[in-house]
Parts: structure tokens; sequence; C-alpha cells
């Protein structure tokens, strides 16, 4: 199936509870999860203003083979989507039929309901919040090119660079076609909200991972040097993994774990088009894997992002109408869980240094866990003291606590995770990964080029423009 059908597949199964949203598009067949997961989540946010549109433009009335799902997913796309840029098909030709109906209903909600944008005509409960004022972060993939290079190719798009944020307040002014580098990161870009890249050809050809910058800082703050061999015990789908690869400049070893065949399907194909070479993944339960094998009798590095709640997720309000949280008793399964699974990565014998991440907002799935495979590890592992100008810490629940890391839309520009790193007790801790980046430069200046990257000198070519 398209995108669209797939999308009104997706939406009728969560309206009729057989899963939840992030589920149905994961055991969905469509390959781009994320672009098929957004269109869902905004076509949801919007059904009642959809249901009213095509009720008074009788759309069902004249189009009696269209299902209802699918005609909301396609008005959604036609009216306050992307307009069926450089696709649509069939639904095209379909909707142009009625496009001047629907249009001029659409106009005519707004007049009755005395509102002129469309986020106004949805409930309060609906409408954009913090979450939504999040930039689009796109990191460069630096096993195929290099910042400079994306950064010219937006450049000779019309994007206007801005040169390297020294703040969260230039990231937050980020307005129509400006674009920055992450004051962090160094192969982080940063967009204005909602900007849409999915069919950009360098996010096409693998040179850009669309990935939250929270969701960036787990490998970056697990930092393995080329050569390493890693664990990456929840892999799937891949983001994490791919930027561990260009880490390591593909030199090393990967062993990626995950028990979802479909998402390592998917993950498979993300790994390939990013070019990454080192990795071997297996469709496996992390807690069965013996630390005393001998595959992995060299790994110092893992990376644990295990399944948890989800809460800090910029769209599970979307997915859960009315911001529904975790039950109690959800959340006393998933810690346990996320606590054998933090203590089994931490009797793996020449483990060095573990970062463990959620995207949670809970203290049950962070801190707590976090605190109690302290206490069954003491004189072996200890949090080492990360980012000490990052601004959310731990919440103070254990003494140590403030080396964790939180984010949130509100206080990081992000979505919402958690980070707490792990080192064994007797090495040195590492440097600190924060002094990687480079001093900022001042706003509206480019960074300056030593070399062209000859991997994204054929970007175009690669990427059929």
């Amino acid at each position: 199936m398209g995108l669209y059908a797939t999308a009104a597949a997706v939406l009728a199964g969560v309206e009729q509870r057989q899963g939840s949203l992030k589920s149905l598009v994961y055991s969905s067949s469509f390959q781009n999860v994320k672009q098929l997961y957004a269109l869902v989540c905004e076509t949801q946010r919007y059904s009642a203003v959809l249901d009213a549109v095509i009720a008074s433009a009788g759309l069902l009335r004249a189009e009696k083979k269209l299902r209802p799902h699918l005609a909301k997913v396609l008005v959604y796309e036609l009216l306050l989507g992307k307009g069926f840029r450089g696709g649509g098909g069939r639904w095209k030709a379909l909707l142009g039929r009625h496009q001047a109906r629907l249009k001029a209903e659409l106009a005519r909600l707004k007049v009755h309901r005395g509102v002129s944008r469309n986020e106004d005509l949805l409930e309060e409960k609906s409408r954009p919040g913090q979450a939504c004022q999040v930039p689009r972060f796109v990191r460069v993939n630096t096993l195929k090119t290099c910042p400079e290079d994306a950064i010219d190719y937006f450049k000779r798009q019309g994007f206007s660079y801005q040169g390297r944020a020294s703040s969260l307040e230039d990231l937050r002014t980020l307005k129509g076609q400006q674009f920055l580098l992450d004051p962090l990161l160094p192969e982080l870009l940063v967009f204005p909200a909602q900007t849409d890249l999915h069919e950009h050809p360098l996010y096409h050809a693998g040179h850009l991972i669309l990935q939250d910058k929270a969701s960036c800082l787990p490998a970056m703050l697990l930092s393995p040097p080329p050569g390493s061999h890693v664990i990456d015990a929840c892999a799937a789908p891949g983001n994490k993994t791919s930027y561990i690869a260009a880490l390591l400049k593909n030199q090393g070893k990967i062993f990626a774990f995950d028990q979802d065949a479909k998402r390592l399907a998917a993950m498979a194909t993300l790994l390939a088009r990013a070019g990454v070479s080192c990795c071997e993944i297996a469709e496996k339960d992390f807690l069965t894997v013996s630390p005393s094998d001998q595959r992995y009798s060299q790994v110092q590095y893992i990376l644990l992002d295990p399944s948890c709640s989800g809460s800090g997720m910029l769209s599970r309000q979307l997915e859960e109408q009315g911001g529904a949280t975790p039950s109690k008793e959800r959340l006393q399964a998933l810690a346990g869980f996320q606590l054998r699974a933090l203590c089994h990565a931490l009797t793996f014998p020449s483990l060095q240094r573990l970062v463990y991440s959620t995207c949670s907002l809970s203290q049950e799935e962070n801190e707590d866990v976090v605190q109690e495979a302290l206490q069954q590890n003491l004189g072996t592992f200890r949090l080492a003291p990360v980012l000490p100008d990052w601004p959310h810490r731990g919440l103070s629940t254990f003494p140590g606590s403030e080396h964790c890391l939180r984010a949130s839309p509100e206080t990081t520009l992000t979505g919402g995770f958690f980070i707490a790193v792990f080192e064994r007790g007797d090495v040195v801790p590492s440097p600190a990964p924060q002094a990687k980046a480079a001093a900022p430069e001042p706003l509206s200046q480019a960074p300056k080029r030593k070399r062209r990257c000859k991997a994204a000198a054929g970007a175009s070519t690669q990427s059929g423009t």
C-alpha cells in the first residue's frame, strides 16, 4: 500500500483500538515510518475539523467508493498538509475535482468560528503547545558527507545559513528558510519548527538523518573511538546505531540487538542507506546475550535505550488523546525490565562506559532505575559527570543524581529524554565529550572550510538532483 492508504488503515486501527498508533505504524509495511507517523498524527489531531469540512462539502456522497478514513487523510493532505507536492497519483486527481468546494468549506468554517488560522480551529487540548515549537534537528551523516557541504547544499537551495548558534534563543527565533549549526553537536543542523525534509534528496541519499537533538546525545556521550567494539542493546529503529557508526568511522564493530523483526528490517534499510558497514544485526532479546561469549569479550561500550512508556515523545499527546499517563502497573513492569537490562549490561567483563537513556519523563523509569543499578554495583560503576552546562539535570532523588541529564521542550527545546552515563569505577573518567564542539561562531558567518568533503561532492548525482 502507498502512504495514504497505509495512513488510513493505521488511523482506522487506532480508532478501533487494535493497537497504539506507534505499534500500528511499525507493524505496517510502509518503509518511511516517520513520514507515516507524522501524517497519521496530524490527521488525527485535525480529525473533528476534517469531519466537518468533508460533511459540508458532501465528499463521501459524491465519491461513494471513498472510505471515510482515507477521505480524512487525503483532505488533510490537500488542505492542511503538503498539498500532494510531487505525488498523489490518482488521489490527487480525485481530490482535484472537489478542491474548490473543500477549500470553500474550510474558509466558511473559519468565518463561522471567527478565526483566521487553521490551528485556531482545534480544540484547546489539541492546539500546538511547547512541543510544536521544537526546532527540526537534522544530523549530518559524516559517513557520507560533512556539515560544510550539507550547509552549502542548503544555501544553494535558497536556505539562509545563520552560523553556529550561541544560545537556545537563537534556535527559538528561527523562521522561514533560516537554519543554524547547533551550539553543542557539530554535526547537527537546526531548522524552524515544522520544517519537513522527508522528501529532501540528501535525506533519501542517506546524507541526512532526521533525529531530535536529545536522541543524538546518548551516542555522543558514549563517544566510542574508532576501532571500538560496541553493543546497542535495544537498537531499532537505528538512528542511534547509525550515529555510533559515524563516530566509529565504520572502524570497529557494533552488535545491535532487537526482538522486533519488522523494526529490524526497517533498521537494516536505514543503516544501508546511511552507509553503515560495521554493524551486525541480530533478532535477539538482549537479556539472553551471554556476557561470557567470546564474541563480546572486547566490548567496552554499551548503549542501552530500552523499551519505555514514551511519555517524553513529542507526539505522545497526539497518540494518547487527553494526554493519558502510563498506569502505575505499567510503569512498574517497564522499570523492572529496564533494571534487569541495565544490570545485565553492567556484567559484560570488558565494559568501561555505558549510556542508559529513555524517552520517558517518569522517575520510576529513570532516576529510580539508575539508583537501584548503582546500589547493585557498588564500587564497580559510578555516574560520570557530563555536560556540566546542560540546563536540565536529574531529579534530586539520590546523591549524584545531578550527573544525570533530562531534556524537555520547555528547558532544552527538544523532546523529553533522560540520560545517565555509567563508567567503571577503577578507570580514569573519559574526557567530557562536550569539548568536541568548536567555539561558537558569530551568527551569519559560515564555518571556515579547510577542504571539500569528497564523499559529498557527488551528492547531487547520488540523490538524483
